[in-house]
């Protein structure tokens, strides 16, 4: 009888074990999708101008697309953008401390980011009509 409580107890610690890790990694999945971005002048995404401060860059669900990007407000009330981007891949030489990519433009004009490094491999670009 004591070798079976043993085992069940055994089993129950290990299955405890695994749903922890299991739950630990998705929540640091997640994190590394959510970024805070602050920025000293205006930037622009696609139909929208950010003007400096901080936002929240995100996919939209993780869980099901990762192509959907969303931007919102630093406390989540106001949503900038969302929309459909395009899986790009990181460049080898490009420090992992470099979270947006932004195409140069003369100094009145707002930046405009054409990548979030939504990932140390990998990338989210954003889709500009020509």
């Amino acid at each position: 009888m004591f070798a079976h409580t043993l085992r069940i107890t055994a089993l129950a610690a290990l299955v405890i074990g695994i749903a922890a890790a299991a739950s630990t990694r998705a929540a640091s999945f997640e994190a590394s999708r959510t970024h805070y971005l602050t920025f000293n002048r205006a930037v622009a995404l696609p139909g929208v101008t950010l003007h400096s401060g901080t936002y929240i860059f995100e996919l939209a669900n993780p869980d099901s697309t990762q192509d959907i990007v969303r931007v919102m407000s630093r406390d989540r009330k106001t949503v900038y953008f969302t929309a459909f981007t395009r899986t790009v891949g990181r460049p080898s030489a490009m420090p992992l401390t470099e979270l947006v990519s932004i195409r140069e433009v003369p100094a009145d004009q707002p930046a405009p980011i054409t990548v979030w490094w939504s990932d140390p491999s990998l990338g989210r670009q954003f889709i500009y009509a020509r």
